[in-house]
This record gives C-alpha cells, sequence and structure tokens, in this order.
C-alpha cells in the first residue's frame, strides 16, 4: 500500500512542471498597455486584466476570427493570451503553485456579426488550463464577439484565479 501513495505522489506534478512538460515557458509578463494594473487580489481571489496574444513585445495575431484569420489560429491567440495570463499571475503570486483553481474565463474574440465559433475559439484557453491544473482547471466561461480589441489584436481573456 505505501508504494502505490508514492506513485501517486510522484504522478502529479505541479502547474509549472506541467508547463515545462508542454514546452511552454512562462515570458516576462507584458506592461499594461492602459492605465490598469495586471492582476488584482482581492481576498481569495486573483483577478488577471485582459491580455492579448503578445510575444516579444509585438501582438502576434491580428485582425477578426474567421476573416482574417482561421480559427485554429484564435485558438492559437487564445492560448498565447493565457500563458501572458499566467506569466501576469506568477508575477503577482511569486508561483503558480499558490493557484487552487481557475474560476472564470471571459474570452472575446475580434470578428464580423454573423461569426458564431467564439466558443472554440475560446478552447484555445479553457483546454490548456485543463492541461495544466487538471479539474482545478475548470472553470465557468464566456465567449464574446467584438468588433475590435486593442491594437488589432485577434483574441483577448481575462480570468480569475482562486489562490491558497
Amino acid at each position: 500500500m505505501p508504494i502505490m501513495a508514492i506513485i501517486i505522489m510522484t504522478a502529479t506534478a505541479t502547474a509549472e512542471q506541467t508547463l515545462e512538460s508542454l514546452g511552454i515557458t512562462l515570458p516576462n509578463p507584458p506592461a499594461p498597455a492602459g492605465s490598469y494594473v495586471p492582476v488584482v487580489i482581492s481576498g481569495n481571489l486573483a483577478f488577471v486584466a485582459g491580455q492579448i496574444p503578445v510575444e516579444a513585445g509585438q501582438v502576434k495575431f491580428k485582425g477578426k476570427v474567421g476573416r482574417d484569420i482561421p480559427v485554429e489560429a484564435g485558438q492559437q491567440a487564445a492560448r498565447l493570451c493565457t500563458i501572458n495570463a499566467l506569466a501576469q499571475l506568477k508575477a503577482a503570486l511569486g508561483s503558480l503553485e499558490r493557484i487552487r483553481r481557475i474560476v472564470k474565463v471571459t474570452g472575446f474574440v475580434n470578428c464580423e456579426p454573423s461569426f458564431a465559433d467564439q466558443p472554440k475559439v475560446i478552447n484555445g484557453a479553457s483546454d490548456l488550463l485543463v492541461q495544466i491544473f487538471g479539474d482545478s482547471g475548470r472553470h465557468a466561461r464566456a465567449a464574446v464577439g467584438v468588433s475590435s480589441l486593442p491594437l488589432e489584436s485577434a483574441v483577448e481573456v481575462e480570468f480569475v484565479a482562486e489562490i491558497k
């Protein structure tokens, strides 16, 4: 029986170990693009301001999803937004191990009025959070189509995390 416990303990990876196994290195958190702070902690909740798909200081995915870029690229944009949001959380908390669970994700998709695949796009964020945090990464969510986003970004993602 004790051998079983050891196997279970060693099979449980931390969030940062999981990121490493996925080949993801958190970047330095992007600077705010306006007059706001990237993370606000209130009680046991951390509110992460909307993050856009910035990589190496540049918006990597620009334009309208479904017109200028395909849904799959929109999913990659949502994933990159999530990586940036996690970088913000790590900077604010010191470690991702302080995250107890992801509570709520809101994703905004820059698209034409007739586009209806916002949920598919924001799955790029949701699926990554579940990969990293397991059941603690499952969350409530909204996926909203909008006519434009800052810096012509294709996607923006914000979320709320419960912290230890």
